[in-house]
């Protein structure tokens, strides 16, 4: 140990704060808290059973610290130096996405509302969380009903021709057309949609009632009319609110799993006494972690980034600094928090249960972690991601002349091609080829239906095409209030990357391994849309007469073919002899039907 930190170890205090380890250079190394710092010192002044603390006293040269009042107050120091400085021997929470919440921007001159599963200090509120997933979708959707708040991500100035269709459906006041609607007005609507997102109820009914009575005095019926429907539906609201059950367990219960220089943790979100949610957290490279080390780095972190705090957190070992997390969390809750660690009955056979699933999360992630790895590593760096692409979910689309237009869907994780979670989608209303419309339509089914049943979404969205495929899925996705999943088109040829935010598209050496990954993902999705598409058209080209035939299936066909010969001899069959095949109710249709066939045949 460097002499000079040994000396400053044995001058720490005996009162609660945090310390900082520091290089010669003066690097943090690691940050941790106390509820004495002079005990704490005492034990760095001994050998470490920890291999990375150890490590971590042989690069250290210095120490600070900061004193606090309480040790639930030195933990929020902690977790607030571990994101700002990101110390390299601390174990972080490196994924920030949480829980799903709804994001009002008020930064914006004309807020929007936006689905989200991340908070940030951005001026914006938040409301949430919402489980399952799909509730927010259905939050975003009652919001723009009764407030009109736009969802869309363009600049607003007026300066459009023409509204969206949003405006024609009653679903948002048209900021972006001038002479549709006033700043005063729309910041009206935004002020009755925080109110009502933040479930103050009462008092937005309260205001609503006033001005369904102004209208009314001033005789404008249809205007009083409008704010009464909008009260029916928030009243509404409230009563299913109030009914809802808050009599089961509302816990967060946590499996950990070590394998090597990995770990994997899973979190069971129990709302309700229903399992609503799963997280699957994971660390490489942490030599020789310990569960109780991990978890007491973790829960800091991973509660300061939701407002969603159980009122009891079980865990499969114990942590340190016990009191004063509880503290913290039952600040932030409002009520007693409290942490178990069940080692026996129901509540065991729970963290066995969390156990298996962070192994079987383990196994799934480091399976192929190598080549794999380095790949998604690659094209985080390329695409300036947030989060590494470990899941990718690409899109193509197949026609022919317009004709029985097919989208496909693949997916790609963490090394693999999924085919057992591929999906195809017949694309409805086209009367001519039209990619941008086809992918619109595809992106637009696929995540409207994630976001109200799973709530998964991918780590990258891939579209097989340039910058205006790209602004079709882009203009899908603001519809649905999804503005924070990557998206990224790959046009062939010249294979170059379109990006959102970037006016000229990335070119990556073809041996780059990020780009290798997003080829792999394109080709199967065009693969999987040409065979989809393929047997779509010889459905249609096989078409049988006898598919028109109401009632008539695969084994009635073979009846009637065996009896009859053909077709043709079904039409000159009389309407017992048909009854003798079908029965009288549908021979009596069948028999209608194909002389309405003949007549039209002619003789």
């Amino acid at each position: 140990m460097h002499p000079e930190l040994s000396r400053k170890l044995g001058d720490l205090p005996d009162l609660p704060g945090i310390y900082i380890f520091k290089s010669e250079a003066g690097e943090a190394l690691y940050v941790g808290k106390a509820k004495s710092l002079k005990r704490r010192a005492a034990a760095y002044r001994k050998p470490a059973d920890d291999p990375r603390i150890a490590l971590m006293l042989h690069d250290a040269a210095d120490i600070e610290f900061v004193v606090t009042d309480t040790e639930a107050e030195a933990l929020l120091f902690e977790n607030n130096w571990i994101k700002r400085r990101q110390p390299r021997f601390n174990i972080r929470l490196r994924d920030d996405k949480t829980y799903p919440y709804l994001k009002l921007t008020l930064a914006d001159g004309h807020p929007r509302l936006a689905f989200t599963r991340r908070i940030r200090r951005d001026g914006a509120e938040y409301y949430g969380p919402y489980l399952p997933a799909g509730l927010a979708r259905k939050a975003i959707k009652l919001t723009q009903k009764l407030f009109g708040i736009r969802v869309c991500r363009i600049d607003i100035d007026g300066s459009l021709p023409r509204p969206c269709l949003y405006y024609d459906m009653k679903r948002c006041l048209g900021p972006c057309v001038d002479g549709l609607t006033t700043d005063e007005a729309y910041g009206d609507a935004v002020e009755k949609a925080r109110l009502f997102l933040a479930g103050r109820n009462e008092e937005l009914l309260k205001d609503l009632r006033a001005r369904m009575r102004a209208h009314a005095d001033e005789l404008d019926f249809e205007a009083a009319a409008r704010v009464r429907d909008t009260i029916y539906e928030i009243d509404e609201v409230s009563q299913r609110r109030k009914l809802r059950s808050a009599r089961g367990e509302d816990v967060d219960i946590f499996g950990v799993h070590i394998s090597g220089d990995n770990a994997a943790v899973t979190v069971l979100v129990m709302r309700g006494g229903q399992v609503l949610d799963r997280r699957e957290l994971f660390w490489e490279g942490v030599p020789r972690i310990t569960a109780e080390r991990l978890l007491s780095e973790l829960l800091p972190q991973l509660y300061d980034r939701t407002t969603l705090i159980p009122k009891e957190i079980h865990l499969p070992a114990p942590i340190e600094g016990e009191e004063a997390l509880i503290e913290w969390l039952s600040r932030r809750r409002e009520s007693r928090v409290y942490l178990r660690m069940p080692s026996r009955g129901p509540k065991a056979q729970r963290i066995a249960l969390a156990n298996r699933n962070a192994a079987m999360a383990f196994r799934r992630r480091f399976r192929g972690a190598g080549v794999a790895g380095e790949a998604v590593a690659a094209l985080r760096r390329a695409l300036d991601l947030a989060d590494p692409p470990r899941r990718i979910e690409g899109f193509d689309i197949s026609t022919f002349g317009g004709s029985q237009t097919v989208a496909s869907l693949v997916v790609w994780n963490d090394g693999r091609m999924v085919k057992g979670q591929y999906r195809s989608f017949n694309i409805r209303g086209l009367s001519q080829a039209d990619d941008f419309a086809a992918i619109r339509q595809a992106v637009s089914r696929r995540y409207r239906r994630v976001l109200e049943e799973v709530g998964d979404m991918p780590d990258l969205i891939l579209i097989d095409g340039g910058r205006g495929q790209l602004n079709a899925a882009l203009e899908a996705l603001v519809d649905l209030g999804v503005d924070e999943t990557p998206v990224v088109g790959l046009a062939k040829r010249e294979e170059e990357l379109y990006l959102p935010a970037r006016p000229a598209p990335l070119r990556l050496k073809r041996s780059h391994a990020g780009l290798r990954v997003l080829q792999q993902v394109r080709d199967e999705a065009h693969r999987f849309a040409v065979s989809r598409h393929r047997r779509r058209r010889s459905r249609r080209t096989l078409h049988s007469r006898f598919d028109d035939l109401r009632g008539i299936g695969p084994q009635r066909r073979k009846l009637l073919v065996r009896r009859f010969g053909s077709f043709a001899g079904v039409t000159q069959a009389s309407e017992e002899q048909l009854s003798d095949v079908l029965g009288p109710k549908l021979a009596r249709s069948v028999y209608a039907a194909v002389r309405g066939e003949r007549s039209r045949s002619g003789p």
